[in-house]
């Protein structure tokens, strides 16, 4: 029998043709208009992909798990920052420099103190009734020149040695001042005997973990009495580059910001401190600056350079001071009449709002 050969390889091949073709020819029919987009996009991706990758990814500082990279790269940030700001600056400059009389005012930045809200008992220099009660007040008789300034500085039961050498350094910053050992005395006992020998004010300070951290103002004999809060207190050993130890002459004093007819009294209050001829042959300085209700202080001693130049050096102690309360009369924790106490959820609500 003859058999004859059968090419199936062909027929298949134009079967599988076939279907291409048709799936071909009806993809160029309705859904060409489908797919043609997508190769388009596919396209746009491929060529855009070199392109894209060329910048560093968007990324904060803070992602980077790697201690050392990170501060690395937010010092790197910081430096950047730091030198399109000089650049800004530097340009301003010469602009200014260019336009001359024509340039426009410095823009004055905004700040908390001179966006404070305006206070009723803001003290007015040429008021009368401000100028009365000067006269007639406990200060009047120091102002005018009828007592010498006399202080007696004593410390807590039991104090520590960083409160006792912190009040012996406040007795070479005011004159005439006496350090007393407290020997476990109350208040109560101790003004009658001040009053007695003729001293004008006690000065009791505090402390918490051998650290200071209370300030007992009492004006005699007839008051008042003011309580602070005493904080980052730094002795004359721990400030850098501070001068050689405060003489004996009597400094000045400089009050600042004392604006309102609370802080009036307390500048009046620390004035009384000292007496009223300084020395300005020691050159020396004492400062209470009071700026959002602290109070700064600072020991300095101004050196003339040459004819026009004048440098400063710090000869400590320097503290802060917070005011917690204003009593009439001398220190009666019972039954004293305050004239004023910091209620610290009502008063600092508002941020530029300040009581001195």
């Amino acid at each position: 029998m003859d058999f004859t050969e059968v090419s199936v390889s062909s027929d298949s091949k134009g079967k599988k043709k076939n279907k291409k073709g048709k799936s071909g020819n009806h993809a160029k029919g309705g859904q060409s208009s489908r797919v043609e987009p997508k190769l388009e996009e596919r396209q746009k991706e491929t060529k855009m992909e070199p392109e894209a990758s060329s910048f560093p990814p968007t990324f904060s500082v803070s992602e980077i798990k790697n201690k050392q990279r990170r501060h690395l790269m937010f010092m790197k940030l910081k430096q950047e920052k730091r030198k399109q700001k000089m650049q800004l600056k530097k340009k301003k400059k010469k602009e200014r420099e260019a336009l001359g009389d024509k340039a426009p005012p410095k823009e004055v930045p905004k700040t908390i103190e001179n966006q404070r809200v305006y206070d009723e008992t803001t003290v007015d220099p040429e008021d009368e009734e401000v100028a009365f009660d000067e006269g007639t007040d406990e200060f009047s008789a120091y102002f005018n020149g009828l007592t010498n300034p006399q202080v007696l500085i004593t410390t807590s039961d039991r104090p520590r040695g960083r409160t006792m050498r912190f009040c012996r350094q406040l007795a070479t910053v005011i004159p005439n001042a006496h350090v007393y050992y407290r020997k476990g005395l109350a208040l109560k006992r101790i003004i009658p005997q001040c009053v007695a020998r003729n001293f004008t004010y006690l000065m009791v300070v505090n402390e918490d973990r051998q650290v200071p951290n209370g300030l007992v103002l009492c004006h005699l004999p007839d008051g008042p009495t003011a309580h602070f809060k005493v904080s980052n207190v730094r002795l004359r050993k721990e400030i850098k580059r501070r001068g050689k130890d405060p003489t004996e002459h009597s400094p000045e004093v400089i009050l600042n910001n004392f604006s309102t007819r609370l802080g009036h009294s307390i500048g009046r209050l620390f004035a009384a401190l000292f007496p009223q001829d300084p020395q300005f042959v020691g050159r020396q300085v004492a400062t209470f600056h009071n700026q959002r209700d602290f109070i700064f202080f600072r020991f300095h001693r101004y050196i003339f350079k040459n004819e026009k130049k004048v440098g400063i050096q710090e000869l400590g102690p320097r503290f802060t001071l917070k005011l917690r309360s204003l009593q009439k009369g001398t220190f009666d924790s019972k039954f004293g009449e305050y004239e004023w106490v910091l209620k610290r959820h009502e008063m600092d609500a508002c941020r530029r709002k300040f009581q001195l």
